[in-house]
């Protein structure tokens, strides 16, 4: 599993023209669910978003979390974070979950983020929907953080 962080001012997903879910200061999250992750990596990258030290603190030192900033998440499935491209020109997902498994474990992420945060501080995307992704990124700083090790 992987998640793709970007610390924004704000987000918003739109699904045909109109706004799904918004959020103001804290996190976009780009999620990609692989053929081989578990409820166990959901549930430990859940964790791991909602702790990682992103935001600046009174020195400017990035020693805050979103959970510290009072910051919200946007959570936004993407597959294409699971694109082999090592070969040719056009990528492969042979190492993407099938959409059964992905939204599940998308749900159980988001699940999760909720015990941690709350959920009145989680929005998402729509699973398997054309979506567009506006944000404002600060920093800008992105960070990418992989429930397993290569």
């Amino acid at each position: 599993m992987i998640a793709l962080l970007q610390r924004v001012k704000e987000a918003h997903v739109a699904v045909n023209g109109s706004v799904h879910s918004s959020i103001g200061g804290g996190i976009l999250i780009f999620l990609g669910v692989g053929r081989n992750d578990t409820d166990d990596d959901a549930e430990y990258l859940a964790q791991r978003c909602s702790n990682h030290r992103i935001f600046e603190d009174e020195q400017g030192k990035m020693n805050l979390s979103v959970r510290d900033a009072g910051g919200k998440l946007l959570v936004v499935p993407q597959f294409t974070l699971l694109a082999d491209t090592r070969k040719g020109n056009r990528p492969s997902f042979t190492d993407a979950a099938p959409p059964a498994l992905a939204e599940r474990l998308y749900s159980r992420f988001v699940e999760m983020l909720g015990t941690e945060l709350g959920t009145e501080r989680v929005a998402t995307g729509v699973f398997r929907a054309m979506m567009d992704v506006h944000l404002i990124n600060d920093g800008p700083v992105t960070i990418i953080i992989e429930s397993k090790k290569s």
